[in-house]
């Protein structure tokens, strides 16, 4: 029997700074998916948000709404306190006053740690997620993104984590500096993102150094399409596994991603001899509500 977004039970909501993910579940089964690019950071004032989540789900069952993400910070639709670490990945439920839309909103909250200062609002959720797939899982998650994420995990614990800004700095970098007038479409090339990783591993104080390169390569030299974001993304991700060498030396890690960005993580992890491998962030995100609303209701 084919089923559709009327025999939902429940409504999954991945909503960050940028962007809005609803999906129709019934259990564990994603029934229908809808997109939005108004994320928290289009939502100027609270009552926004029950606006376009009610724009987003026009004709879906007024089925409890379980969401993660930036919807629950301080410029969100409410407020949901941090879990310091360690802590249980499942993330506790903070309700939405008066059930918006007719139906019950119930938001993550999200982790912080105090030494070193750092702090994740949905990332949680899609470690909660593995957590309810393999409950044994000991090792390293990365998650990377806007701001990459690795935690360490044991004993169905988020133990301590680090955030590394790797995907915002390559944003401002590629669209608001000088190098974006290198950075011209092309194929990525796996050797120059590897040699590029590489040197960033080996001789950190030597990358701030070769960024400007990038620009002066394409005026005065002959670097081929794609050559400057392959080298710029191996030179920032290179950086990032430098900062997380204590997270990923030895140990058996799990990426979370886009599947592009998963892929050059994976790609850097492997040239230092880490046998990763990547998850499907979208599947360990509804997993994780999943386990949060079980929880929240009393049924684990």
């Amino acid at each position: 029997m084919t089923l559709s977004a009327a025999d939902a039970d429940w409504i999954a909501a991945d909503w960050g700074t940028s962007n809005l993910r609803v999906w129709a579940m019934r259990g564990d089964e994603a029934l229908v998916e809808r997109r939005s690019n108004n994320g928290m950071g289009a939502m100027p004032r609270p009552e926004d948000f029950a606006d376009e989540l009610a724009r987003l789900t026009e004709g879906w069952p007024p089925v409890p709404v379980i969401a993660c993400g930036m919807v629950g910070a301080r410029q969100g639709w409410v407020e949901v306190p941090y879990r310091a670490v360690p802590c249980p990945a499942a993330p506790e439920l903070t309700a939405v006053p008066g059930d918006p839309g007719g139906r019950p909103v119930l938001i993550a909250g999200g982790v912080m740690q105090t030494d070193p200062p750092d702090v994740m609002r949905g990332e949680e959720t899609q470690i909660a997620g593995v957590l309810a797939a393999k409950p044994d899982f000991d090792g390293v998650i990365c998650l990377p993104g806007t701001h990459t994420k690795w935690a360490r995990i044991s004993a169905g614990e988020i133990c301590h984590f680090q955030t590394v800004m790797t995907g915002e700095i390559f944003g401002l970098l590629s669209r608001q500096s000088v190098l974006r007038h290198s950075l011209i479409s092309g194929d990525h090339d796996p050797a120059v993102f590897a040699e590029e990783t590489d040197r960033a591993l080996s001789q950190p104080h030597q990358a701030w150094a070769r960024l400007f390169r990038l620009r002066a390569a394409s005026l005065v030299g002959d670097a081929a399409p794609g050559e400057a974001v392959s080298r710029l993304s191996g030179s920032l991700i290179g950086l990032d596994l430098g900062a997380a060498r204590a997270y990923w030396l030895g140990e058996q890690v799990l990426i979370l991603g886009n599947s592009r960005l998963a892929a050059l993580y994976d790609a850097a992890l492997r040239m230092q001899g880490v046998a990763s491998v990547v998850g499907d962030a979208d599947t360990a995100t509804r997993a994780g509500l999943l386990a949060a609303w079980r929880k929240y209701e009393g049924r684990s």
